[in-house]
């Protein structure tokens, strides 16, 4: 343990949510919810107005629509949440080069390995700039934790939320995570948390005063090491450079199962383009290829294949996943579907393009061919495809009523309200879904630079 708290945890305030009432002045102040809007679909992350009705992350869509029905239902724009994270990662590691991301809204940093911070008040400072510069560049916010651990910094940005800093003085952890619950230590999930409740522990001080041997006894040798520990408020876990992916994948999980064994194949085929797309994005390739189906009955079957060497050859990732779904009896319907790639590289092995079928051939010619012109399961195909493109709260540009988001789509109308994040409150249209004028478009910047302004290091 350290003797002063350099060690900072940032998590940005309901990421998404936020993110899309930045982007949208009609949701601010109102309950937004982020997540797959299926009968399936899950919560990916609710408004601070949205979690007032109960709503949480990871709760099914069907149970917050009964809980919060006059919500904003929007469907997660990845690529929108990335870039704002990007920024935000620049912010960091121009404070040291030890930040270890833990996802796209959350990270630790090590403030003394970049000689930033290095007592109380210098890390106070450092904590109250970076959250200023966040709200400077991206319109957002974020909380800040300081301490002189991993494990305490986390907790003290959960109590810092929404929007604020709290920083845990050297000496006083004990006192502090005393009476907390025991779900509020690293590693205690609801299992772990329910069995040290029927033997009597339910704060940090009852989990300290079991002591090591009985927390062994309940939990096992390794896990009652570690909660031991960290109940005496030691954590010595140094904060990582960030981490190499282990793997590039995309998934769907569909409203109905897909019955149609061309259809599947489609999606298999669609699947393995974002994959590639995903791969080529960040600059690498991969050996392996993996394919994931969950079929009705929800059992999960993954099926792998490794080439001689790394590829980024969406052919070739098509051909394999193509094969891999040969083995994979589909019959009773398929529920999700999923395209991998492992074995990751920053190289490609050029040899590999020939184990794709058709070599030479055009990637718009080896999707003709994929289905049969005219099928039923290519028109059905072609009809969730169009369904998908005007997905609610993704941007859209009209030719004549400019930029605006999707509020909903069905009967073949879509439904568009047209504000920019710098307007006041936009109108509501309705147009047909094949409307020549209107198609989608980019997500449009939450903050617009003044020339000449340069904003916490962070570009536009």
């Amino acid at each position: 343990m350290r003797n002063a708290p350099t060690i900072l945890h940032l998590d940005m305030d309901a990421f998404y949510a936020s993110a899309e009432q930045a982007s949208k002045p009609s949701l601010r102040g109102k309950a937004v919810v982020v997540g797959g809007l299926g009968p399936r679909g899950v919560v990916a992350t609710a408004s601070y107005e949205a979690r007032v009705f109960g709503v949480r992350s990871a709760m099914p869509m069907a149970q917050a629509r009964r809980l919060a029905p006059n919500a904003a239902y929007l469907v997660p724009r990845f690529g929108f949440y990335r870039a704002i994270s990007e920024q935000v990662m620049g912010l960091l590691h121009a404070l040291s080069p030890l930040v270890e991301p833990l996802s796209l809204d959350e990270a630790f940093v090590d403030l003394e390995a970049g000689e930033a911070a290095w007592d109380e008040a210098s890390a106070r400072l450092v904590g109250e700039k970076l959250r200023a510069d966040i709200r400077a560049g991206t319109g957002l916010t974020g909380s800040v934790g300081l301490a002189a651990s991993k494990m305490l910094a986390k907790i003290a940005s959960e109590e810092a939320k929404p929007d604020g800093l709290v920083l845990i003085e050297p000496g006083t952890e004990r006192a502090l995570l005393g009476p907390m619950p025991v779900r509020i230590l690293p590693g205690v999930g609801p299992a772990t948390g329910d069995h040290l409740r029927r033997a009597g522990i339910t704060t940090v001080d009852e989990l300290a005063e079991a002591g090591e041997d009985e927390l062994v006894r309940l939990l096992g040798k390794a896990h009652g090491h570690a909660l031991y520990a960290m109940a005496l408020a030691r954590d010595d876990r140094p904060v990582v450079a960030e981490r190499e992916a282990k793997s590039v994948s995309v998934e769907d999980t569909y409203d109905v199962d897909i019955h149609d064994r061309l259809r599947v194949g489609m999606e298999v085929q669609r699947l393995a383009e974002r994959c590639v797309r995903r791969l080529r994005g960040a600059g690498l390739s991969g050996r392996t290829i993996v394919l994931k189906v969950r079929r009705y009955d929800f059992s999960t079957l993954t099926r792998s294949e490794t080439l001689r060497g790394p590829t980024d050859d969406p052919a070739v990732v098509r051909e394999a996943a193509a094969r891999l779904l040969d083995s994979v009896d589909t019959t009773g319907g398929v529920r999700l579907l999923g395209v991998g790639v492992s074995g990751l590289a920053d190289y490609t092995q050029e040899d590999l393009f020939a184990q794709a079928a058709g070599v030479g051939e055009s990637e718009e010619a080896a999707a003709e061919h994929s289905v049969e012109e005219g099928s039923e399961g290519a028109v059905e195909a072609q009809a969730a495809h169009d369904e998908r493109r005007w997905a609610a709260g993704h941007d859209v540009r009209h030719a004549e009523f400019g930029h605006g988001w999707v509020q909903g789509s069905g009967l073949g109308r879509v439904t568009v309200r047209f504000e920019t994040p710098q307007s006041e409150v936009g109108r509501v249209r309705t147009f047909r879904v094949d409307d020549p004028e209107l198609e989608p478009a980019e997500p449009l910047p939450l903050v617009v630079e003044r020339p000449g302004a340069a904003v916490g290091g962070v570009g536009g």
